[in-house]
Protein backbone atom coordinates (compact mmCIF):
# COMPACT_ATOMS: atom_id res chain seq x y z
CA UNK A 1 0.00 0.00 0.00
CA UNK A 2 1.15 3.53 -0.79
CA UNK A 3 1.90 5.51 2.32
CA UNK A 4 0.40 9.02 2.47
CA UNK A 5 3.69 10.60 2.65
CA UNK A 6 4.28 9.01 -1.27
CA UNK A 7 0.54 10.31 -2.14
CA UNK A 8 1.69 13.36 -3.69
CA UNK A 9 5.17 12.07 -5.92
CA UNK A 10 2.51 9.25 -6.76
CA UNK A 11 0.12 11.56 -7.77
CA UNK A 12 2.24 13.83 -10.04
CA UNK A 13 4.28 10.93 -11.45
CA UNK A 14 0.81 9.74 -12.73
CA UNK A 15 0.22 13.15 -14.58
CA UNK A 16 3.75 13.78 -15.25
CA UNK A 17 3.33 10.57 -17.94
CA UNK A 18 0.20 12.12 -19.03
CA UNK A 19 1.89 14.82 -19.71
CA UNK A 20 4.84 13.59 -22.18
CA UNK A 21 1.87 11.98 -24.03
CA UNK A 22 0.56 15.71 -24.01
CA UNK A 23 3.96 17.08 -25.17
CA UNK A 24 4.40 14.77 -28.34
CA UNK A 25 1.00 15.65 -29.36
CA UNK A 26 0.57 19.41 -29.15
CA UNK A 27 3.88 20.39 -27.81
CA UNK A 28 3.32 23.84 -28.70
CA UNK A 29 0.43 24.55 -25.56
CA UNK A 30 3.60 24.31 -23.21
CA UNK A 31 5.95 26.53 -22.25
CA UNK A 32 8.80 25.12 -19.87
CA UNK A 33 10.59 27.67 -17.18
CA UNK A 34 13.79 25.66 -15.66
CA UNK A 35 17.53 27.20 -15.04
CA UNK A 36 20.80 27.03 -12.99
CA UNK A 37 22.53 29.11 -10.73
CA UNK A 38 25.81 30.61 -12.34
CA UNK A 39 28.53 29.10 -9.60
CA UNK A 40 30.75 27.55 -12.16
CA UNK A 41 30.33 25.11 -14.80
CA UNK A 42 28.36 22.34 -15.81
CA UNK A 43 29.74 19.05 -15.13
CA UNK A 44 28.27 15.16 -16.59
CA UNK A 45 25.52 14.85 -14.04
CA UNK A 46 23.88 17.73 -15.41
CA UNK A 47 24.21 17.15 -19.50
CA UNK A 48 22.82 13.52 -18.38
CA UNK A 49 20.21 14.89 -15.92
CA UNK A 50 18.86 18.15 -16.82
CA UNK A 51 20.58 19.71 -20.06
CA UNK A 52 19.61 16.70 -22.45
CA UNK A 53 16.05 16.71 -21.03
CA UNK A 54 15.74 20.61 -22.29
CA UNK A 55 17.46 19.85 -25.35
CA UNK A 56 14.43 16.76 -25.54
CA UNK A 57 11.79 19.52 -24.93
CA UNK A 58 13.24 21.93 -27.10
CA UNK A 59 13.35 19.42 -30.42
CA UNK A 60 10.09 18.14 -29.93
CA UNK A 61 8.46 22.04 -30.15
CA UNK A 62 8.05 23.02 -26.79
CA UNK A 63 8.84 26.58 -25.64
CA UNK A 64 11.69 26.41 -23.69
CA UNK A 65 12.89 29.19 -21.21
CA UNK A 66 16.27 28.64 -19.55
CA UNK A 67 16.99 31.03 -16.69
CA UNK A 68 20.40 31.83 -15.76
CA UNK A 69 19.51 32.91 -11.71
CA UNK A 70 22.68 35.08 -10.99
CA UNK A 71 21.04 36.54 -7.78
CA UNK A 72 20.43 33.78 -6.85
CA UNK A 73 23.87 33.17 -6.74
CA UNK A 74 24.04 35.77 -3.18
CA UNK A 75 21.25 33.48 -1.22
CA UNK A 76 23.74 31.66 1.02
CA UNK A 77 27.18 33.88 0.15
CA UNK A 78 29.09 36.78 1.36
CA UNK A 79 30.14 37.62 -2.54
CA UNK A 80 29.16 36.93 -6.03
CA UNK A 81 32.71 35.60 -7.25
CA UNK A 82 33.71 35.88 -10.43
CA UNK A 83 30.28 35.78 -11.72
CA UNK A 84 30.67 37.42 -14.91
CA UNK A 85 33.33 33.95 -15.98
CA UNK A 86 31.06 31.75 -14.43
CA UNK A 87 27.92 33.18 -16.87
CA UNK A 88 29.72 32.80 -19.58
CA UNK A 89 30.74 29.09 -18.73
CA UNK A 90 27.27 28.09 -18.13
CA UNK A 91 26.51 29.62 -21.59
CA UNK A 92 28.80 28.02 -23.14
CA UNK A 93 27.63 24.84 -21.86
CA UNK A 94 23.82 25.83 -22.73
CA UNK A 95 24.38 26.38 -26.15
CA UNK A 96 27.09 23.29 -26.87
CA UNK A 97 24.67 21.17 -25.14
CA UNK A 98 22.16 21.63 -27.86
CA UNK A 99 20.19 24.91 -26.99
CA UNK A 100 19.26 26.81 -29.67
CA UNK A 101 18.54 30.25 -28.95
CA UNK A 102 16.80 30.85 -31.95
CA UNK A 103 14.15 28.41 -30.28
CA UNK A 104 14.58 28.79 -26.48
CA UNK A 105 14.99 31.70 -24.58
CA UNK A 106 18.03 31.82 -22.62
CA UNK A 107 17.86 35.05 -19.66
CA UNK A 108 19.26 36.15 -16.74
CA UNK A 109 17.68 37.55 -13.54
CA UNK A 110 19.63 40.82 -12.72
CA UNK A 111 18.75 42.03 -16.69
CA UNK A 112 14.94 41.24 -16.07
CA UNK A 113 13.61 43.74 -13.73
CA UNK A 114 9.95 43.17 -13.83
CA UNK A 115 10.24 40.25 -13.17
CA UNK A 116 12.21 40.79 -9.89
CA UNK A 117 9.09 43.21 -9.25
CA UNK A 118 6.55 40.68 -8.83
CA UNK A 119 8.57 39.77 -5.93
CA UNK A 120 6.85 41.94 -3.44
CA UNK A 121 3.24 41.04 -4.43
CA UNK A 122 3.90 37.51 -4.29
CA UNK A 123 5.29 37.69 -0.95
CA UNK A 124 2.28 39.35 0.64
CA UNK A 125 0.72 35.49 -0.06
CA UNK A 126 2.51 34.19 1.78
CA UNK A 127 3.45 33.53 5.53
CA UNK A 128 6.66 33.26 7.06
CA UNK A 129 5.68 30.04 8.62
CA UNK A 130 4.88 28.78 5.02
CA UNK A 131 8.73 29.73 3.69
CA UNK A 132 9.95 27.98 6.62
CA UNK A 133 8.81 24.82 6.27
CA UNK A 134 10.03 24.48 2.47
CA UNK A 135 12.39 21.52 2.71
CA UNK A 136 14.78 23.03 0.65
CA UNK A 137 15.30 26.07 2.48
CA UNK A 138 15.29 24.12 5.42
CA UNK A 139 18.52 21.76 3.91
CA UNK A 140 19.98 25.18 2.24
CA UNK A 141 19.74 26.71 5.60
CA UNK A 142 21.56 23.88 7.33
CA UNK A 143 24.40 23.93 4.61
CA UNK A 144 25.38 27.69 5.67
CA UNK A 145 26.79 25.87 8.71
CA UNK A 146 24.81 27.52 10.68
CA UNK A 147 25.05 31.08 9.53
CA UNK A 148 21.95 33.30 9.98
CA UNK A 149 19.71 32.68 7.00
CA UNK A 150 19.71 35.32 4.33
CA UNK A 151 15.94 36.98 3.39
CA UNK A 152 16.67 36.34 -0.22
CA UNK A 153 17.45 32.51 0.73
CA UNK A 154 14.10 32.43 2.92
CA UNK A 155 12.00 33.77 0.39
CA UNK A 156 14.09 31.89 -2.43
CA UNK A 157 10.97 29.58 -3.14
CA UNK A 158 8.64 32.92 -4.13
CA UNK A 159 11.54 34.47 -6.51
CA UNK A 160 10.66 30.99 -8.22
CA UNK A 161 7.22 31.41 -8.46
CA UNK A 162 8.23 34.35 -10.24
CA UNK A 163 10.61 33.20 -12.42
CA UNK A 164 8.11 30.76 -13.61
CA UNK A 165 5.28 32.52 -13.25
CA UNK A 166 6.41 36.06 -14.98
CA UNK A 167 6.63 33.70 -18.60
CA UNK A 168 3.23 32.36 -18.12
CA UNK A 169 5.35 29.08 -17.76
CA UNK A 170 2.60 25.70 -17.37
CA UNK A 171 5.15 22.70 -17.01
CA UNK A 172 8.49 22.68 -14.67
CA UNK A 173 10.83 19.69 -15.17
CA UNK A 174 11.48 18.98 -11.57
CA UNK A 175 12.79 16.10 -8.97
CA UNK A 176 10.75 14.45 -6.70
CA UNK A 177 12.77 16.75 -3.90
CA UNK A 178 11.71 20.30 -5.59
CA UNK A 179 7.83 18.99 -5.88
CA UNK A 180 7.44 21.24 -2.27
CA UNK A 181 9.01 24.56 -4.25
CA UNK A 182 6.07 24.02 -7.15
CA UNK A 183 3.59 23.34 -5.05
CA UNK A 184 4.09 27.09 -3.41
CA UNK A 185 4.02 28.28 -7.03
CA UNK A 186 1.00 26.61 -7.60
CA UNK A 187 -0.42 28.22 -3.97
CA UNK A 188 0.68 31.50 -4.79
CA UNK A 189 -1.25 31.88 -8.80
CA UNK A 190 -4.18 30.87 -6.78
CA UNK A 191 -3.88 33.20 -4.18
CA UNK A 192 -3.21 36.19 -6.13
CA UNK A 193 -6.26 35.12 -8.64
CA UNK A 194 -8.40 34.95 -5.56
CA UNK A 195 -7.69 37.71 -3.66
CA UNK A 196 -6.23 40.61 -6.35
CA UNK A 197 -7.96 39.21 -9.55
CA UNK A 198 -11.53 38.56 -8.03
CA UNK A 199 -11.06 35.04 -9.62
CA UNK A 200 -9.44 35.51 -13.09
CA UNK A 201 -6.73 33.63 -14.21
CA UNK A 202 -4.19 36.27 -14.32
CA UNK A 203 -1.56 33.39 -13.55
CA UNK A 204 -2.23 29.34 -14.19
CA UNK A 205 -0.75 26.69 -12.05
CA UNK A 206 1.84 25.40 -13.33
CA UNK A 207 2.48 21.60 -13.15
CA UNK A 208 5.42 19.52 -12.60
CA UNK A 209 7.21 17.16 -15.09
CA UNK A 210 8.92 14.46 -13.40
CA UNK A 211 12.23 14.27 -14.87
CA UNK A 212 14.05 10.89 -13.72
CA UNK A 213 17.80 12.08 -13.72
CA UNK A 214 20.19 9.62 -13.29
CA UNK A 215 21.80 8.82 -9.77
CA UNK A 216 25.42 9.58 -10.50
CA UNK A 217 27.82 9.26 -7.77
CA UNK A 218 30.85 11.68 -8.11
CA UNK A 219 34.45 10.06 -8.45
CA UNK A 220 34.84 9.96 -4.40
CA UNK A 221 31.80 7.99 -4.22
CA UNK A 222 29.69 11.17 -2.66
CA UNK A 223 27.02 13.05 -4.54
CA UNK A 224 28.41 15.02 -7.84
CA UNK A 225 28.58 18.55 -6.79
CA UNK A 226 30.86 21.27 -8.49
CA UNK A 227 31.98 22.65 -4.68
CA UNK A 228 33.21 19.19 -4.19
CA UNK A 229 35.35 18.86 -7.19
CA UNK A 230 34.78 15.51 -7.82
CA UNK A 231 32.86 16.05 -11.40
CA UNK A 232 33.78 15.75 -15.02
CA UNK A 233 33.07 19.05 -16.14
CA UNK A 234 31.62 19.56 -19.94
CA UNK A 235 35.02 21.72 -20.26
CA UNK A 236 37.35 18.97 -19.07
CA UNK A 237 39.94 17.90 -21.84
CA UNK A 238 40.39 14.34 -22.68
CA UNK A 239 43.22 14.11 -20.37
CA UNK A 240 41.48 15.30 -17.32
CA UNK A 241 38.14 13.06 -17.77
CA UNK A 242 40.56 10.29 -17.90
CA UNK A 243 42.57 10.86 -14.90
CA UNK A 244 39.11 11.60 -12.54
CA UNK A 245 37.79 8.85 -13.58
CA UNK A 246 41.29 6.45 -12.77
CA UNK A 247 41.00 7.92 -9.38
CA UNK A 248 37.13 7.50 -9.34
CA UNK A 249 36.11 5.37 -5.99
CA UNK A 250 35.49 1.32 -6.91
CA UNK A 251 35.22 -1.50 -4.61
CA UNK A 252 37.50 -5.10 -3.70
CA UNK A 253 35.42 -7.49 -5.86
CA UNK A 254 37.34 -8.46 -8.74
CA UNK A 255 34.16 -9.21 -11.23
CA UNK A 256 32.17 -6.56 -12.38
CA UNK A 257 28.16 -6.23 -11.77
CA UNK A 258 25.53 -3.76 -11.82
CA UNK A 259 24.07 -3.59 -8.66
CA UNK A 260 23.39 -0.35 -7.34
CA UNK A 261 22.18 -1.06 -4.10
CA UNK A 262 25.13 -2.84 -2.56
CA UNK A 263 27.91 -1.51 -5.28
CA UNK A 264 26.69 1.98 -5.61
CA UNK A 265 30.20 3.08 -6.95
CA UNK A 266 30.61 0.51 -9.71
CA UNK A 267 26.96 1.11 -10.33
CA UNK A 268 27.55 4.47 -11.29
CA UNK A 269 30.34 4.38 -13.44
CA UNK A 270 28.52 1.72 -15.32
CA UNK A 271 25.74 4.00 -15.52
CA UNK A 272 27.70 6.80 -16.98
CA UNK A 273 29.01 4.73 -19.22
CA UNK A 274 25.44 3.25 -20.50
CA UNK A 275 24.08 6.58 -21.00
CA UNK A 276 27.22 7.70 -23.01
CA UNK A 277 27.27 4.44 -24.83
CA UNK A 278 23.03 3.96 -25.13
CA UNK A 279 23.75 0.77 -23.95
CA UNK A 280 22.92 -0.95 -20.93
CA UNK A 281 24.71 -1.12 -17.78
CA UNK A 282 24.01 -4.99 -17.40
CA UNK A 283 25.39 -5.48 -20.52
CA UNK A 284 28.17 -3.39 -20.44
CA UNK A 285 28.85 -5.28 -16.69
CA UNK A 286 28.64 -8.49 -18.34
CA UNK A 287 31.27 -7.78 -20.98
CA UNK A 288 34.13 -6.61 -18.53
CA UNK A 289 33.43 -9.38 -16.06
CA UNK A 290 36.49 -10.29 -14.13
CA UNK A 291 39.13 -7.93 -15.61
CA UNK A 292 38.43 -5.34 -12.86
CA UNK A 293 38.12 -1.86 -11.97
CA UNK A 294 40.91 -1.02 -14.33
CA UNK A 295 38.96 -2.37 -17.44
CA UNK A 296 36.07 -0.54 -15.85
CA UNK A 297 37.59 2.76 -15.63
CA UNK A 298 38.80 2.23 -19.25
CA UNK A 299 35.24 1.71 -20.66
CA UNK A 300 34.08 5.11 -19.16
CA UNK A 301 36.48 6.89 -20.24
CA UNK A 302 36.16 5.64 -23.71
CA UNK A 303 32.37 6.39 -23.34
CA UNK A 304 32.09 9.85 -21.72
CA UNK A 305 35.17 11.16 -24.24
CA UNK A 306 33.49 9.60 -27.53
CA UNK A 307 30.31 11.02 -26.29
CA UNK A 308 31.27 14.74 -25.52
CA UNK A 309 33.69 15.15 -28.03
CA UNK A 310 31.10 17.09 -30.45
CA UNK A 311 30.00 18.97 -27.68
CA UNK A 312 33.49 19.91 -26.38
CA UNK A 313 34.39 20.99 -30.08
CA UNK A 314 31.01 23.24 -30.20
CA UNK A 315 31.80 24.50 -26.68
CA UNK A 316 35.82 25.70 -27.73
CA UNK A 317 34.63 27.05 -31.13
CA UNK A 318 31.79 29.34 -29.45
CA UNK A 319 34.08 30.52 -26.92
CA UNK A 320 36.34 32.02 -29.80
CA UNK A 321 33.25 34.02 -30.45
CA UNK A 322 32.54 36.28 -27.19
CA UNK A 323 30.76 38.94 -29.54
CA UNK A 324 28.14 35.91 -30.46
CA UNK A 325 27.67 35.04 -26.96
CA UNK A 326 26.89 38.69 -25.82
CA UNK A 327 24.17 38.88 -28.41
CA UNK A 328 22.35 35.44 -27.36
CA UNK A 329 21.97 37.05 -23.69
CA UNK A 330 20.76 40.22 -25.04
CA UNK A 331 18.31 39.09 -27.98
CA UNK A 332 17.30 36.43 -24.63
CA UNK A 333 16.97 39.33 -22.10
CA UNK A 334 15.09 41.35 -24.54
CA UNK A 335 12.44 38.63 -24.85
CA UNK A 336 12.00 38.02 -21.23
CA UNK A 337 12.04 41.93 -20.10
CA UNK A 338 9.48 42.01 -22.82
CA UNK A 339 6.82 39.08 -21.57
CA UNK A 340 7.53 40.41 -17.91
CA UNK A 341 6.78 44.17 -18.60
CA UNK A 342 3.63 42.59 -19.85
CA UNK A 343 3.05 40.71 -17.28
CA UNK A 344 4.00 43.15 -14.70
CA UNK A 345 1.40 45.60 -16.37
CA UNK A 346 -1.21 43.24 -16.33
CA UNK A 347 -0.66 42.22 -12.44
CA UNK A 348 -0.85 46.20 -11.63
CA UNK A 349 -3.74 46.38 -13.43
CA UNK A 350 -5.78 43.89 -11.60
CA UNK A 351 -4.16 45.17 -8.77
CA UNK A 352 -5.48 48.43 -9.53
CA UNK A 353 -1.96 50.49 -9.15
CA UNK A 354 -1.86 52.08 -12.31
CA UNK A 355 -2.11 55.64 -11.99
Amino acid sequence: MTSTVDEPFTTAAARSAQLETEILEHPERFRVLTGDRPTGALHLGHYLGTLANRVRLQTAGVDVFVLIADYQVITDRDSVGNLTGNVRELLLDYLAAGIDPARATIFTHSAVPALNQLLLPFLSLVTVAELQRNPTVKAEAEATGGRSTSGLLLTYPVHQAADILFCGGNLVPVGRDQLPHLELTRLIARRFNQRYAAGQQVFREPEALLSPAPLLLGTDGTKMSKSRGNAIELRDTEDRTAALIRRAKTDSQRTVTYDPDNRPEVASLLLTAALCAGRSPVDLADEIGDRGAGALKAVVTEAVNEHLRPLRRRRAELARDPEYLRGVLADGNARAGGIADQTLTRVRDVMQMIY
